[in-house]
């Protein structure tokens, strides 16, 4: 509570008390951006730069609050999205400023990656050489542009009439894809590498169906939790749209059981020719 004082009693009266995302006067615009002498720390290539600048400094990083957000994404992956919400209120901008989940995240990755290798029976330079692919196409690459995709459409389509002095953050866009992505990571990279030799790939209807249902699981939690990043944001309307492929991919899936497409196969047999 803020207390002021009166110019001819010096009684102190209590003002209103506001929130920290409230506009308090006019020099608050749009998403909370300042058009006043610290406009410039607040803009999009200022925030960049602060956040690629910190990329190295890993005893500024918060690790066990990145490790936090990783384990809810399973669990409750709307409480990592109110998180979001404090950072916009305390810190004026949805987007991480930590880039410790990205950290962990390409741990995560190159671990798995690793795994992927020594489960195909790669050797030490096609194992790196598929690191290397999997890293900057699939994950970097292929992030960069779903999130470039979903930040104009969002911003295109999706913002509420009455809210279009506010706009999605691109770095919102990417880390809702990194949260998105990290699941997709952990049951494709990880879980399935126990059930590959022995389980998946041996031709059989066990073997697709259980290959198969992971593939349903995963993208099915990529669409989920990037529908729920969408969906925090206020001013954004009709997000449920981001729901509707789950029912092609429902379809592909009774596509591939009745057909016999096995997922993982077709997976395993374009890493191997990646790196050759």
């Amino acid at each position: 509570m803020v207390l002021k004082v009166t110019s001819k009693r010096h009684v102190l009266i209590p003002s209103r008390k506001m929130l920290p995302s409230t506009s308090v006067s006019s020099s608050m615009q749009g998403n909370g951006v300042l058009n006043s002498r610290d406009a410039a720390r607040h803009t999009a290539g200022a925030k960049r730069y602060k956040y690629l600048r910190r990329l190295f400094r890993f005893r500024q990083m918060d690790f066990e609050f990145a490790a936090w957000q990783m384990l809810y994404l399973f669990t409750s992956p709307q409480r990592v999205y109110r998180n979001f919400h404090y950072r916009k209120q305390t810190k004026d901008q949805w987007a991480r400023d930590d880039p410790a989940f990205l950290v962990l995240l390409s741990v995560w990755l190159c671990v798995s990656t690793i795994g992927f290798g020594f489960v195909l029976d790669m050797g030490f330079f096609e194992t790196i050489k598929l690191l290397l692919w999997v890293v900057f196409i699939d994950c970097v690459g292929v992030g960069l542009l779903i999130s470039t995709l979903m930040w104009f459409i969002s911003n295109k389509y999706l913002v509420k009439r009455q809210s279009r002095d506010y706009d999605v953050e691109w770095g919102y866009a990417f880390d809702v894809h990194l949260n998105a992505f990290y699941p997709l990571l952990v049951i494709l990279h990880f879980i399935q590498l126990f059930f590959i030799n022995h389980v998946i790939l041996t031709d059989t209807f066990i073997g697709y169906l259980v290959g198969n249902t992971l593939w349903l699981i995963a993208v099915g939690y990529y669409i989920y939790v990037t529908f729920l990043g969408y969906s925090a944001l206020p001013f954004l309307k009709k997000t449920v749209i981001l729901l509707y492929p789950f029912a092609p991919l429902v379809v592909l899936y009774g596509l591939s059981l009745a057909l016999g497409w096995n997922f993982t196969h077709m997976l395993c047999s374009f890493y191997k020719y990646r790196v050759k």
